[in-house]
């Protein structure tokens, strides 16, 4: 924290409102970092912190765009990159389909207005395909067995199998595109920075 009370999420604000727009008029903080360390906490903790601010700010949950427990990889980035990304750069409006998971099958439509602020969070959402839309990438991170048992008390321990093999995908991922190395903001799970 800081003496002024700011903490990490009006320190990455700061930081973010600092830089020029690089998605049109948008400026874009992608929130990424494994399941269950705490990426919603601080997405919505720095869309409040803009909101007081005055700032219109968007989080767009990279959960409403996979595509089920095997879709961190596939359709979702360019789905994202046509839905929402490209219509913002324009100074549209973009318009995404949600995935309703109960259902197993994507479902009805999510209108993103164009926001000052876009915080994309969610496993995957700094991959190297965002560095040029991206004005900061947060890096969230938490120890595996408490990001479990997160996982568990949400989606409740029958997904316990599926939540295991989406730690090991995610893993694969963040390594293969230096994810936590290419961040500007490391956060622990409680979102204290700890760089």
């Amino acid at each position: 924290m800081t003496s002024s009370g700011e903490g990490a999420p009006g320190l990455v604000l700061g930081r973010a409102l600092a830089a020029r727009p690089r998605l049109g008029p948008v400026r874009v903080v992608c929130v990424d970092g494994p399941a269950g360390s705490g990426k919603t906490t601080t997405a919505d903790a720095l869309r409040d912190r803009a909101t007081a601010r005055g700032v219109d700010a968007v989080v767009v949950h990279m959960d409403d765009l996979y595509d089920g427990w095997t879709g961190l990889e596939g359709s979702l980035w360019p789905r994202l990159s046509a839905q929402v990304l490209e219509p913002l750069r324009r100074g549209r409006p973009g318009r995404f389909q949600r995935y309703d998971w109960l259902a197993g099958a994507f479902a009805d439509w999510v209108d993103v207005p164009v926001p000052g602020l876009l915080v994309l969070e969610g496993c995957g959402s700094a991959r190297r395909a965002a560095d040029a839309v991206a004005v900061l990438r947060v890096w969230v991170e938490a120890p595996r067995d408490v990001r479990l048992r997160r996982g568990l008390e949400r989606d409740g321990v029958a997904a316990r199998e599926h939540w295991l093999r989406w730690m090991d995908d995610e893993a694969a991922h963040f390594a293969r595109e230096r994810t936590r190395e290419r961040a500007d903001v490391h956060l622990d799970g409680f979102g204290r920075m700890t760089s």
